[in-house]
């Protein structure tokens, strides 16, 4: 039997399968880009495909200390938009 990677959701820092979060990775010139494919290099941190999880992210700064790096509102679009959520109610 093959064993399933497991990540842990930097907003409600439950464990989960790899598969079903969505990764955010530091490049090396130090900007924060959604990792669709889960294989850009840079320093990764994983977050919930969940609204609630990227509020509290948002929120509570969690990926920025994650990733130590600021965030900016293009990545928080372009992940409202992976998850289908009205990002104007998320800032």
């Amino acid at each position: 039997m093959k064993k399933i990677p497991m990540r842990m959701c930097v907003a409600c820092r439950e464990m989960r399968a790899k598969k079903d979060l969505m990764r955010i990775v530091r490049t090396a010139e130090g900007e924060l880009v959604l990792d669709l494919t889960g294989k850009r290099s840079g320093r990764g941190a994983y977050l919930c495909r969940d609204a609630a999880c990227m509020n509290k992210a948002i929120k509570t700064r969690a990926l920025e200390r994650a990733l130590e790096a600021p965030m900016n509102d293009a990545l928080k679009t372009a992940i409202a938009s992976e998850i289908g959520y009205d990002a104007g109610s998320a800032v």
